[in-house]
């Protein structure tokens, strides 16, 4: 024997609209998703180094589920349940159907205890009243003589009642679902077929809610007075990928890609979206009594109604942790990390992470998806120049100079992969505390880096190197003349090794510069020289320069 649907009918619980009171064409479910595809796309208002909004995510996904559907022959409804809540419906496309698509249908109707009332208007139920003294339950048929629209009339052998009016606990029991109601969100499709038959279709559709952020962990396999000649040093890389889903449906053992780069939106994805909303029921006893008590005036309105269930779930959201609970096992690869794929995607980069990944629903996730164990790199030192300050003039302190972490995306380096953005932990080894492990260095962030780009992450001000850098002479520069000025620069090293220092000395193409035994580069906008400074010491620099004419 079926047991019916019980549901508690309290002061205040949720329901959605009213599903439809019949369908036109067949209506046939497709089966669960036998592969999903998940490719999130980073929130491209977001700044660089903002942290993920993980009540709010404003990123998108693209979402592709293979499902099996068996058609009979004719015109047929073709319901998708569990689609995102934050589906945007007009992006959807279905392939694989042998007659295309008539008509595309967001579905609203989500199973509650309303659309389960609303649905059965007009039909039997089972009311349940409970003794409290007693504990006796006792049960009658009824029917459903009004929406649930504030108060619920039932049709019983004594005449019309409210129901929650009588003074006892009651409970209504439901024999079936109403057609169309569904607990998940569902996406339709029209469809027709000239001989039916059992098919694989892709559903294919951007969703909201979404978004992603890389983190870099950066672990130096040595002190820096143990560098290479160059300064140069090893360190590993292994970067975690952050995902968060703010949708109440989960995509496990999905195939995971992620976009790097900004996507250039236009249309209003989020208000496009519009997610199921379900509204408050709220039971209001008032004497209505039988029809042998004559009428009384109508209910008062409702009060507002509550978030909507998707919004109230949001404490119960977790964060699952893949291959790293603790500071210690962050600092190294799980040992199934395989460096992701990598593909370009007109200006954007697509990297396709390894294996199968669960996207949980309301939940935020990290997953190991970059690790290269010997990329080459250096400390740089950087330091700029004023030829209007006078270096003798009183006051003038000399300023600590920048700390840069410098690589180039390169194979020779141990890298050669686009990089995307995100922020990233250096950690170093220390001499003073052996067996201790690592120890936290700097705390950056990184821009998205292509291909043989070089990769200069600015670490803060140093404490060890110290610049002072202007024009020898007392007189000012009067820029019309275009005298050739003399410049010097002091470097202080206080480090117990050789550094590098690049001296910024002016802006590209604005001035003609004369560094005798230097060749003088053009870096990010500036004519600069590299020095070395050794350890413990000292240097002064002498060169000149002068205002070009236009």
């Amino acid at each position: 024997m079926r047991r019916p649907a019980v549901w508690m009918l309290g002061a205040a619980v949720l329901a959605a609209p009213l599903a439809p009171a019949s369908w036109a064409r067949e209506v046939i479910d497709a089966a669960p998703p036998s592969d999903i595809a998940v490719t999130i796309y980073r929130d491209p208002d977001r700044e660089l180094d903002a942290p993920l909004q993980r009540e709010y995510p404003r990123g998108l996904a693209m979402i592709s589920e293979t499902r099996r559907v068996t058609l009979p022959k004719g015109e047929t409804s073709i319901r998708f349940e569990g689609v995102a809540e934050g589906m945007i419906g007009v992006s959807a496309i279905v392939t694989g159907l042998p007659g295309g698509t008539i008509e595309k249908n967001r579905n609203a109707q989500l199973l509650s205890p309303a659309a389960l009332v609303d649905g059965t208007l007009g039909n039997r139920v089972t009311i349940t009243r409970t003794n409290p003294a007693t504990g006796t339950q006792i049960s009658e048929q009824a029917v459903v003589r009004t929406r649930a629209d504030g108060g619920l009339v039932l049709q019983t052998g004594e005449g019309f009642e409210a129901v929650q009016c009588s003074g006892l606990p009651e409970t209504l029991g439901f024999d079936s679902v109403p057609a169309g109601l569904s607990a998940r969100p569902v996406f339709s499709v029209d469809t027709r077929s000239n001989e039916g038959g059992t098919y694989d279709v892709t559903l294919t559709y951007l969703a909201w809610g979404f978004d992603w952020q890389a983190n870099y962990v950066a672990t130096l396999k040595d002190t820096p007075s143990g560098q290479k000649q160059g300064g140069a040093f090893e360190l590993g890389l292994l970067s975690w990928l952050t995902l968060v889903n703010d949708n109440g449906q989960s995509f496990d053992n999905a195939r995971l890609q992620i976009i790097a780069g900004k996507l250039n939106i236009e249309s209003d994805y989020e208000r496009l979206a519009d997610p199921p909303v379900a509204k408050g029921l709220y039971l209001t006893c008032y004497p209505l009594g039988s029809t042998s008590r004559g009428a009384f005036p109508p209910p008062p309105p409702p009060p507002p109604p509550p978030a909507a269930p998707q919004m109230m779930a949001m404490d119960a959201r977790t964060i699952v942790v893949t291959g790293a609970r603790m500071k210690a096992e962050l600092l190294e690869a799980p040992a199934q990390v395989v460096t992701a794929d990598e593909e370009d995607l007109g200006d954007l980069k697509l990297f396709r992470v390894p294996g199968r990944v669960d996207v949980s629903a309301k939940g935020m996730k990290q997953v190991a998806f970059l690790n290269k164990d010997a990329v080459t790199a250096r400390y740089l030192y950087q330091a700029g120049c004023n030829r209007d300050v006078w270096i003798d003039a009183k006051g003038e302190e000399p300023q600590a100079a920048s700390l840069l972490l410098v690589t180039k995306n390169t194979d020779d380096k141990g890298l050669g992969i686009a990089l995307p953005q995100g922020a990233m932990t250096v950690y170093q080894p220390t001499s003073e505390r052996p067996g201790r492990g690592p120890q936290l260095a700097a705390q950056t962030s990184l821009r998205d880096y292509a291909r043989g780009q070089d990769i200069e992450l600015a670490l803060g001000e140093s404490a060890q190197v110290y610049a002072r850098c202007a024009r020898v002479s007392e007189q000012p520069v009067i820029r019309e003349d275009r005298k050739w000025v003399p410049m010097r620069a002091t470097l202080t090293n206080a480090n117990p090794h050789p550094i590098t220092v690049r001296l910024q000395l002016g802006w590209a193409g604005a001035q003609d510069i004369r560094f005798r035994g230097k060749t003088v580069v053009v870096k990010n906008g500036y004519q600069t020289v590299e020095l070395t400074v050794p350890a413990n010491s000292d240097r002064q620099f002498d060169w000149k320069l002068r205002d070009r004419s236009d």
